[in-house]
């Protein structure tokens, strides 16, 4: 399992990620990760995730950058002290890789602003890299 964690302007991103044997096909080259995140508001104001914005990296070095309204087909709104958390997963076309973002969004008050997404690893348990 592979953690990360970034704050910014109140909004904490936690991220764990794990492998997924039972999504994945390593002979047909599929490699399948499960990652699960919670957004935390600690700021003094509500704010509403509207977009993300990921860059997914395999062991090759190629590069997906995906982007899109909410997460799981929501866009949360967070009051202060309240947080979000839900799964998701990640095919890679090889055993280890990393994913890194943010999340864009926008205070009660309408300021817009990008909250990271710190790096976090894909990796099979038995991948060497």
């Amino acid at each position: 399992m592979s953690t990360s964690e970034a704050v910014t302007r109140g909004v904490r991103v936690a991220v764990r990620s794990r492998y997924s044997p039972e999504h994945s096909d390593p002979p047909h080259n599929l490699w399948f990760f499960l990652y699960t995140i919670t957004i935390a508001n600690e700021g003094g104001e509500a704010v509403q995730l509207r977009n993300r914005h990921w860059i997914i990296t395999d062991a090759t070095g190629q590069v997906e950058e995906v982007e899109g309204p909410g997460v799981v087909g929501e866009q949360p709104l967070l009051q202060p002290g309240e947080s979000f958390e839900y799964t998701s997963g990640c095919p890679l076309p090889t055993p280890f890789g990393s994913m890194h973002g943010s999340y864009d969004m926008v205070t009660e008050g309408g300021d817009q602003f990008d909250a990271e997404v710190a790096a976090f690893t894909l990796r099979e348990p038995s991948a060497i890299h």
